[in-house]
């Protein structure tokens, strides 16, 4: 009996064991449990981290049709360049000592205000054509750097690409001389004619229509409003806060109805009739030291650098993006002080240029700015970049 017990214990064991296994789910090869790389992963020994400051996931390439170029003034030395916001890589070309302002005109000119003279620029073969010297060459004098240094400022093409004009920063030098815009021939390449403007003219622009000039007078509170033909001059006073301080004009963009917009500390927008010289006055809430500005390439929006704490205003770095039309902002922290901006073609990114003179509080690299996530990078860039353009291909 213990004998048929044993056998039929045994069978049922065996039986209960089968039934287990074949419930059991299918064995998984073992390729298949070894992950596969994705594309974010890679067997190649992973790069050093980067000693570029990041203050935020850097942006996508640009997506404008072609590659973009920047022309880009260095300020601590003599040279500009030819830059790929994307890669940060630049070709150097000696233009002048001190080099301020770049202003683009037609059959692939660039002009250059410097310490010496306004540089001549051939775009398309990327060499320097002339460097052609100020009237006030005397009175400048050797050239200088930094934040007060003697020569030109703001720079101009006229819309037909015939003249130049430049603002030219005047010390005195024993002659009592001031500040003067003067107007250069871009054909015989020569200067033609200047009239007295404001002090420090950190800006040039020009009308729609191309028949007044206008310099941006830091130091006097005022905009000088030019008639290049007859050499005569109006002052537009445009002191927003009063005079003394911070609380001066910098740089202006000329909106698609002719009005000079004008923005002071991130707490106000000048909209400026220069026919009239009655301006009135929207609100910003940068809070902020503004300097550069750029329109967008459709003229709708209004890009303003802010650099930081400054008299009135205690706030951080921004970028200010404003509807020239609706004046509604959308305001862009940043970590570092910038000077100058421009925007790409398609217009997605910023260019802001670290170069601060004020008080040689900048520093050497530039920043892009992704103005549709507000993402942020910077990279080197020596020298002090000051001035910032697309490059129109």
């Amino acid at each position: 009996m213990l004998f048929k017990n044993r056998a039929l214990f045994s069978m049922l064991t065996l039986v209960l064991f089968m039934v287990g296994y074949s419930s059991r789910p299918a064995p998984v090869a073992m390729t298949t449990a070894t992950p596969t790389p994705t594309p974010t992963q890679t067997q190649e020994p992973a790069p050093a981290p980067s000693t570029t400051p990041t203050t935020m996931p850097a942006p996508e390439p640009p997506v404008s049709k072609g590659k973009s170029s920047l022309l880009v003034t260095h300020s601590k030395s003599d040279y500009m360049s030819f830059l790929d916001p994307a890669t940060g890589q630049f070709e150097k070309l000696t233009v002048g000592k001190a080099p301020f302002a770049i202003a683009e005109g037609p059959n692939h000119r660039a002009y250059i205000s410097t310490a010496e003279g306004v540089a001549v620029v051939d775009t398309q073969q990327r060499k320097r054509v002339a460097l052609v010297p100020y009237k006030a060459a005397d009175a400048i004098g050797k050239p200088q750097y930094g934040e007060y240094r003697p020569g030109g400022m703001g720079i101009a093409v006229s819309p037909d690409g015939k003249f130049v004009y430049v603002g030219v920063y005047v010390t005195g030098g024993g002659r009592g001389m001031k500040s003067q815009l003067e107007i250069m021939d871009a054909e015989k390449l020569a200067m033609t004619g200047s009239v007295a403007v404001g002090v420090r003219p950190f800006d040039v622009v020009i009308s729609l229509d191309g028949r007044e000039v206008y310099s941006i007078d830091h130091d006097s509170y005022s905009v000088t409003a030019v008639d290049p033909l007859q050499l005569k001059a109006r002052t537009l006073e445009v002191a927003l806060f009063g005079k003394g301080g911070f609380e001066k004009p910098h740089y202006a963009a000329v909106r698609a109805d002719g009005r000079l917009l004008l923005p002071y500390q991130g707490r106000g927008l000048v909209v400026l009739d220069p026919t009239s010289g009655k301006y009135e006055t929207k609100p910003l809430t940068g809070n902020t030291h503004q300097e550069g500005v750029a329109l967008t390439a459709d003229g709708k929006q209004l890009l303003i650098v802010g650099i930081g704490a400054a008299g009135s205003v205690t706030g951080k770095p921004n970028l200010t993006v404003l509807d020239v039309e609706t004046y509604a902002e959308k305001i862009i922290p940043l970590e570092r002080m910038h000077q100058m901006v421009a925007a790409s073609a398609d217009r997605r990114y910023a260019y802001l240029t670290g170069g601060v003179t004020y008080a040689d509080t900048g520093w050497n690299g530039m920043t892009v700015v992704d103005l549709v996530s507000g993402a942020v990078r910077d990279f080197v860039v020596p020298d002090y970049p000051l001035d910032v353009q697309l490059l129109s291909e």
